[in-house]
């Protein structure tokens, strides 16, 4: 029990220390989180899309997919577009203050779908997720030979804490935010963010 348990807390620690990074992904929770809009559907997205990349990675699937540099490629100039794209629209925020701020019911119910695939996008369009989530946590799982499922399951484990103190966690940071020049300067961070990762996809492609 014990080394089940040491085993389960690597993997926590290990999925956490990837996790946390700042990346697009998780600038994008934070925007979700702090205006209050589709959090749980976005929170739920990027949890279950880890836990799968993860299962990926632990049942030996982190080879294969090193083994097509062709398809990371494609993968990496897909999402560096859509990266740019998404950092120009926070930028144009920041340029035009009456388009940031909370959600307002009508927005809400509009732009629910557009959030989601927006998060889709954001996590399975980048190609350092399947290296770092499936072929660096797989290798890692697999030096634990018989308990490599239960170093995954850590790793799952610190990806929902994680997203969810992330997404849940954001809005206490919104009475900070009441004044559009805030969301300004958060939407200026957003787009930087935003625009050097899409950079960063396209050169290395």
């Amino acid at each position: 029990m014990t080394s089940a348990l040491t085993t389960a807390a690597t993997g926590f620690g290990t999925g956490l220390s990837l996790i946390v990074a700042i990346g697009a992904q998780n600038a994008f929770v934070l925007r979700q989180g702090i205006r209050r809009h589709a959090v749980l559907a976005v929170v739920g997205i990027c949890a279950l899309s880890d836990a799968a990349l993860i299962a990926l990675g632990v049942g030996g699937v982190g080879a294969a997919v090193v083994a097509w540099p062709g398809a990371l490629t494609a993968v990496g100039w897909i999402g560096g577009a859509f990266l740019l794209g998404y950092g120009a629209l926070a930028a144009r925020r920041v340029l035009r203050p009456g388009t940031a701020g909370l959600a307002t019911d009508g927005e809400a119910a509009g732009s629910r779908r557009r959030a989601v695939l927006t998060c889709l996008a954001m996590t399975w369009l980048n190609p350092h997720v399947y290296l770092d989530t499936v072929f660096l946590l797989g290798s890692v799982a697999a030096d634990h030979g018989a308990q490599r499922w239960t170093f995954g399951l850590g790793a799952v484990l610190a990806s929902v804490c994680w997203f969810a103190a992330l997404g849940f966690g954001a809005r206490l940071l919104s009475r900070f935010l009441a004044r559009p020049a805030a969301w300004r300067v958060l939407d200026g961070l957003v787009a930087a963010t935003m625009i050097a990762l899409g950079l960063t996809l396209i050169a290395g492609s």
